[in-house]
């Protein structure tokens, strides 16, 4: 891959149109700072023209359309997600952070005050890591002291190298990892030999975050399907809670919380939306939001 991949530059596109909302479910300010004015605009026309796949028999302007898209398909799991995984890192009280396959996750450059005293590793594709790098110089931002882009491939046995050997990781400090975003294109074997390579990396009462796409088939998964086919980044699989918590545990860790989609959306949507009655927001349907414990 030569830069950040279609589907991360959608979904920073969605954080990014929320952000303009005077209201948020989650908020990144720099969303839009990682991602170009032509990219911006390339994305919104192509969702745009494709409001009569998202929704058949829409009527509306493009603006509505584009609003209607970004609110029902593109930011539900971006900002669901990003604000469960944050939460939860909070909450834990690790002081190391490890984020793979960030794409343009900006929680590194964001930096809110608790995490100031935080050492986070973003871990990449070459590729992806280099293009990032270009365009937070592009976006005249600069990179935190705490902050390590590392470049990595998961599907080599070996990526936890560049973890391993970096001077600021420690092997023996409890961890918090994210992998949003990932599941849905690993193959399953693919992902069970991550999660032992993980368990190998985090020591006890360390914890991973995830989303991962639940084995219930519905239209609205179907399309997400084919959006991220169309991207090039085709789905692979799909768990059950107990396929997902069997998986876990085989590899050394136990489910401290696993959330379905109407609880994801009671917890982190429902505020906005009361807020927001003409505009709702709820959780993606057949995506469940995972928080593990290696034991």
């Amino acid at each position: 891959m030569e830069g950040i991949g279609m589907t991360a530059r959608v979904s920073a596109f969605a954080r990014a149109m929320h952000a303009r909302n005077r209201d948020q479910v989650y908020l990144d300010p720099l969303a839009e700072k990682l991602l170009s004015p032509s990219e911006m605009q390339e994305i919104a026309s192509s969702m745009s023209q494709g409001i009569g796949f998202f929704c058949p028999g829409f009527q509306g302007t493009p603006e509505e359309g584009l609003r209607w898209i970004v609110e029902h398909q593109l930011a539900p799991s971006p900002l669901g997600r990003a604000a469960f995984a944050e939460s939860a890192l909070e909450q834990s009280g690790a002081r190391q952070y490890l984020i793979l396959a960030a794409g343009l996750d900006s929680f590194g450059l964001r930096l809110p005050d608790w995490a100031w005293d935080m050492e986070i590793f973003e871990l990449d594709l070459p590729g992806p890591s280099r293009d990032k790098r270009a365009r937070i110089a592009a976006a005249g931002l600069t990179v935190p002291e705490n902050l390590h882009l590392l470049e990595g491939d998961l599907s080599d046995a070996n990526w936890m190298d560049a973890l391993r050997t970096h001077p600021a990781f420690d092997p023996e400090r409890i961890s918090f990892c994210s992998l949003l975003g990932i599941v849905y294109y690993l193959k399953p074997e693919d992902f069970r030999a991550l999660l032992r390579q993980l368990a190998k990396v985090l020591p006890a009462g360390s914890r991973i975050a995830m989303d991962y796409p639940a084995r219930n088939p519905s239209a609205q998964f179907d399309r997400q399907s084919a959006l991220a086919r169309g991207a090039g980044e085709a789905m692979q699989a799909a768990y059950t809670r107990q396929e997902m918590e069997k998986l876990l545990q085989s590899a050394g860790f136990r489910v401290e919380r696993d959330m379905n989609p109407a609880e994801i959306t009671e917890t982190y949507f429902a505020p906005y939306n009361l807020r927001n009655p003409d505009h709702p927001i709820n959780a993606a349907e057949n995506v469940n939001y995972c928080l593990a414990e290696r034991i």
